[in-house]
């Protein structure tokens, strides 16, 4: 375990469980991605690089009883990297937390499931994954240091032609956060992180899909997940924008038509969008019900409330486009044990 600029006694607390603990403190290079290198160095340096594959966790993360034997079944077919089942810990938490709960368990089953049936390449999130020492030994280590280097490593796999599985019977449960305030921090992360992604791997990835089969389509599948749709919600909204601000230069007549034409443009478009993302959060819901540790009417309530946690993306990523972002630690509180999920 690597205890990352810990203050607390997470280091304390993992050598009483009985973990080799290798703690660091650098506060220029922070995040998983540089823990996880030095981590990789350390075990080289000190001979114990002597594993078929590294599962990643987050400390606050719950493991099936039956995770670890799922996924080297799944490693064992002959994949780099193998993906789980992320579910939520604290989906009943409020509505920010249940928010992330179904985006989630919506990336599992209409995601990376029906790439596994595709035979296309899936990609990891953030925890819960299993890599290939093979990997780790043909990239020196850990070197994906952008603010999400679980896709930028994902893409990267897409683009040297390695393959990532998932496995829909190996089940992490993840804590999710319960503050705007967190949440606002860890989506920027997210958003900033996506746009460095974009700039450093689009022209790679478009020459990818014009590779015959599996490759090709990997590196398709790939662009497509990373490119940046929400410019397009931004553009739509500053050209319906400067369309109203130019009707201040116009007739009465005619500046009443065009706002008239502009509002309703936009408010269809909201209202498409809000019922478009209710459906999906509904039909995630539905599929997953058994999963989700939950009463009945938070399940569909939250349903309700799905749109506008994906809406407040909108401010994220006009803020992720202009503000410096570095890595925030996300504090975690929930105290649910394994035996009291389900």
């Amino acid at each position: 375990m690597v205890a990352d600029n810990c203050t607390d006694d997470t280091a304390g607390v993992a050598r009483r469980a009985g973990a080799f603990v290798y703690e660091r403190f650098d506060q220029v290079h922070k995040g998983k991605g540089y823990a996880m290198d030095y981590l990789f160095r350390r075990l080289k340096e000190e001979g114990k690089d002597c594993y078929d594959g590294y599962f990643v966790f987050d400390a606050d993360n719950l493991v099936d009883a039956n995770f670890v034997a799922e996924m080297n079944r799944t490693f064992d077919q002959g994949y780099d990297a193998v993906t789980c089942y992320r579910n939520s810990k604290n989906f009943a938490a409020n509505w920010i937390s249940a928010g992330y709960s179904i985006w989630f368990l919506r990336e599992a089953r209409f995601l990376n499931f029906p790439r596994t049936l595709l035979g296309t390449n899936c990609h990891v999130s953030g925890t819960g994954f299993l890599v290939s020492a093979r990997v780790i030994e043909d990239n020196g280590g850990w070197p994906f240091h952008l603010l999400t280097e679980d896709i930028q490593f994902s893409v990267d796999c897409a683009i040297q032609g390695k393959k990532i599985g998932y496995c829909d019977k190996a089940v992490v449960y993840d804590e999710q956060p319960t503050t705007f305030r967190q949440s606002w921090d860890q989506r920027l992360r997210w958003s900033k992180g996506f746009y460095q992604v974009d700039r450093e791997y689009t022209l790679p990835l478009l020459k990818g899909c014009f590779r015959r089969g599996r490759l090709g389509t990997s590196c398709y599948d790939m662009f497509v997940t990373v490119a940046p749709g929400m410019l397009l919600t931004l553009l739509m909204i500053l050209f319906n924008g400067v369309i109203l601000a130019a009707c201040l230069t116009q007739p009465a007549y005619l500046a009443t038509r065009i706002i008239h034409e502009t509002v309703g443009f936009m408010g269809s478009a909201v209202w498409n969008f809000y019922v478009g993302l209710l459906f999906y959060g509904l039909i995630t819901v539905l599929s997953e019900w058994r999963h989700i540790d939950a009463a009945p009417v938070q399940k569909l309530g939250y349903v309700l409330t799905f749109p506008i946690f994906m809406f407040t993306y909108i401010p994220i990523s006009i803020a992720a486009l202009v503000q410096k972002v570095e890595w925030k630690p996300i504090y975690h509180t929930a105290t649910k044990k394994i035996n009291e999920l389900g």
